[in-house]
């Protein structure tokens, strides 16, 4: 039995994330699908590719992704499916696969890709606006049952990749910026554990504030505390406790993010 996933923009209110799945399980019955999100911002391919990128190390060997945040639709855009790793993907090809893709590099993780150029895996009647049910979905119940990735098109190694904001150098710190803002208004950004190198003495500045230090848990402050801490993926977050810090800063995907490094304490 394989997992199938689904991340869109579509909401829950129209039926066309069932659609999919009754697409799916045409061509794959015994196929498990799970939900990654179907509340995407509208159009919002990075944000997509952030939650794809969190989600697919949990997921076993074999799975397989569907992503379908597609402004594109219609137009010239590829439709692709790949082998990542251990995992497989169908999307359109507009970025959102940047960051699984980048850690896989990182990794030196297996990488393939196919532009999906064979119309006998999809519907026989493809729409100008809803690929998702009519390639993406058939594609993946083709891949879910068995089906090699290489019949599914034609191999391409340039695959469309967004550029993606990273923490830049700064005197005695770093500037990121606001990369994400969850459905409890914590603030994610572009500044990752790793960069800070094990230091906890930093100030964080955000949207006029100032927080001291790092701590470990949502907790360890009291309620309604603006706090920072390293998050669950290893990024660098912004929260209230018992609050929305994104509603108290009023800040937005992109503003700046300053990680001032404090002096190390004599002992």
């Amino acid at each position: 039995m394989t997992v199938v996933t689904l991340t869109t923009d579509f909401g829950l209110k129209d039926g066309n994330v069932g659609v999919m799945k009754g697409v799916i399980w045409r061509f794959a019955p015994h196929a498990q699908i799970a939900d990654l999100s179907h509340l995407i911002g509208p159009q919002n391919i990075r944000e997509a590719a952030l939650v794809l990128a969190r989600a697919v190390p949990y997921f076993p060997p074999d799975s397989v992704h569907v992503v379908v945040v597609d402004p594109g639709v219609g137009t010239e855009r590829r439709p692709i499916a790949a082998q990542i790793g251990s995992q497989k993907f169908v999307a359109p090809d507009n970025g959102v696969l940047s960051m699984v893709l980048d850690r896989a590099e990182q990794e030196k993780q297996r990488v393939e890709i196919v532009h999906l150029t064979k119309p006998q895996y999809w519907l026989p009647s493809i729409s100008n606006v809803f690929h998702g049910r009519d390639i993406f979905a058939p594609v993946a119940g083709h891949l879910a049952a068995g089906a090699p990735l290489v019949v599914l098109g034609t191999p391409i190694n340039d695959p469309v990749r967004l550029e993606l904001p990273k923490p830049v150098p700064v005197e005695n710190g770093l500037r990121g910026e606001v990369l994400h803002i969850d459905h409890f208004g914590n603030i994610t950004t572009t500044i990752r554990q790793e960069h800070l190198n094990g230091k906890q003495q930093v100030t964080v500045r955000l949207g006029g504030h100032e927080i001291r230090g790092l701590v470990r848990t949502f907790g360890d402050r009291p309620p309604g505390s603006l706090i920072a801490l390293i998050g669950s993926s290893g990024d660098l977050i912004v929260s209230v406790g018992n609050g929305s810090a994104a509603g108290q800063l009023n800040v937005k995907i992109g503003d700046p993010v300053d990680v001032q490094y404090e002096p190390q304490q004599a002992n």
